[in-house]
């Protein structure tokens, strides 16, 4: 993957991520950014201050430091603020991040040598990872104390893990796979520190992980319909057009594909017919709709942050170097809480659908907790719980982290995003609902499969095949149901669910 000047997609972020793709650096980025830092070099021999490059940082900015300390300002700013703390943050999200940080790096905005943005690129290419850890930034002046970290191995300082994943002195990493040290000159140790390149790369992850649930929301949210006996009336196209959010189109296209030649909907098997389902089930588009909206919106906000150049101060064309305050992260942060908010709401309806599904009262005919012999068996009652107690954690999850501000700083940077913070809640989210997902899917597959006699849809068959050779087991006795609910977990949150429906249904929006 070659990165140039212009902004990456995020499916180079992915790439780089996830994948461990390999990163060159273009001619015109490597010329841009030799030609900032000619600007820098420039105004660093002037005797007028410069912010980052001849001053203190922060509210120690108002110090004028001389040419024989500004090698060790870089250096003392990446050490000290390498201060995180608490567990290490995954290996993807530390890839992320400083992939973003050396596009910005590429864009010629930043002023460091090109000698370092290759150096970036070599720990990068070497599986090198820096320890990143959960607590130390607040979203503003950038992700600082992930980004230090990183900083701090290139550098040859710190630890990091190595491609086999054990932990070692970053020197010795980078040593044995040749690549030297960096030592850092003016402003190349707070450009590589001031940027929102952690919250943007988990959104980026967030927005592919949440891209497949929202499709297996759809998927999961028609067997339920399906296992009750439900009408897919509700989700022909008419209804949904004379309500023009796009979300709710597709996702009740999504349903009714599924759904298609099935012979459980229509409400005519019941001894009483029912007027109309449940919110649960006949306003499934319209939640997981508004969600997809949701996404939609975040996917803008990450466009843009991956066009843009986040740094202080910043280089521009025409040789001025100029303080600003891009670093916020607030355009990231609001969004990371708006996926979490929408994701607490399409895990809370399909609890909700479970929860019918394994009530006698309103299952429509379906034995208590879809039990072989209730009283005896207890079915899929604790699974339940489990699936409640996570929709109860999405809720909490659900609080804005960007609504909060706390000053740092000696009050010069007085109101901070939270988007790190923002961003780590919406990790959890999505694993939570990829769990509350996956145990409506164990329900509504046992439930199907107990409506003896009638034929379900072709796309369902074929869930229910690719369930089972996935090692989630059908109805029956009771017997140890955690190994079935992670099979489903993982058959979901690797895609195996969308991947047993879309050959039959065709690709779902």
């Amino acid at each position: 993957m070659v990165v140039g000047t212009s902004h990456v997609s995020a499916e180079d972020v992915l790439a780089v991520a996830r994948e461990g793709a390999r990163v060159e650096l273009s001619a015109d980025a490597l010329a841009a950014v030799a030609a900032a830092r000619g600007i820098v070099d420039a105004l660093a021999a002037k005797p007028e201050p410069v912010y980052g490059v001849s001053t203190g940082f922060g509210a120690l900015a108002s110090r004028h430091i001389g040419h024989e300390l500004r090698a060790q300002l870089q250096r003392n700013i990446v050490r000290s603020h390498a201060a995180g703390m608490g567990p290490r943050v995954e290996r993807e999200v530390v890839r992320a991040l400083m992939f973003l940080r050396l596009k910005t790096v590429c864009s010629g905005h930043t002023g460091v040598r090109p000698e370092v943005a290759q150096t970036m690129a070599d720990v990068l290419n070497a599986q090198i990872t820096p320890v990143v850890h959960e607590y130390g930034s607040l979203g503003c002046s950038g992700d600082l104390a992930p980004l230090s970290h990183c900083a701090l191995t290139l550098m040859g300082e710190g630890e990091a893990e190595g491609p086999d994943g054990t932990l070692a002195p970053a020197g010795e990493l980078l040593a044995a796979h040749g690549i030297e040290p960096v030592e850092l000159r003016e402003k190349e140790g707070l450009a590589l520190l001031n940027g929102t390149d952690g919250m943007l790369g988990m959104l980026i992850m967030g927005l592919a992980d949440l891209d497949t649930l929202y499709k297996s929301a759809d998927i999961t949210a028609a067997l339920s319909l399906e296992a009750l006996l439900g009408t897919d009336k509700v989700l022909a196209p008419e209804l949904h057009t004379i309500r023009p959010h796009p979300g709710q189109s597709a996702s009740a296209a999504n349903m009714l594909a599924v759904l298609a030649g099935s012979g459980l909907t229509g409400h005519h098997q019941d001894d009483a017919p029912r007027v109309q389902d449940a919110y649960s089930v006949r306003c499934a588009p319209q939640v997981a709709g508004a969600g997809r909206d949701t996404l939609a919106h975040a996917r803008l906000v990450a466009e843009r942050e991956l066009a843009a150049a986040v740094d202080n101060p910043v280089v521009l064309p025409g040789g001025r170097v100029e303080s600003n305050g891009n670093f916020h992260g607030a355009p990231v942060a609001y969004v990371l809480d708006f996926l979490a908010i929408a994701a607490a709401d399409l895990g809370s309806i399909a609890e909700r659908r479970t929860d019918r599904l394994l009530d006698k009262n309103r299952s429509h005919g379906l034995p208590p907790f879809l039990a072989d012999d209730a009283g005896v068996d207890s079915g899929l009652m604790i699974a339940q719980y489990t699936q409640a107690a996570l929709v109860s954690e999405m809720k909490r999850l659900a609080v804005p982290a960007s609504a909060d501000s706390i000053p740092s700083s000696a009050m010069q940077e007085d109101h901070v995003s939270m988007g790190w913070s923002a961003a780590r809640k919406l990790r959890t989210a999505v694993g939570n609902l990829t769990r509350i997902l996956a145990i409506e899917l164990y329900a509504a597959t046992r439930a199907v499969e107990l409506r003896e006699g009638l034929t379900p849809a072709p796309a369902t068959r074929a869930v229910l095949a690719a369930v089972r050779a996935a090692g989630v087991e059908g109805p029956g006795p009771d017997r140890f149901l955690a190994p079935d609910l992670a099979a489903a977990e993982a058959f979901v949150g690797g895609g195996g669910l969308l991947a047993a429906v879309e050959p039959v249904t065709g690709r779902l929006a």
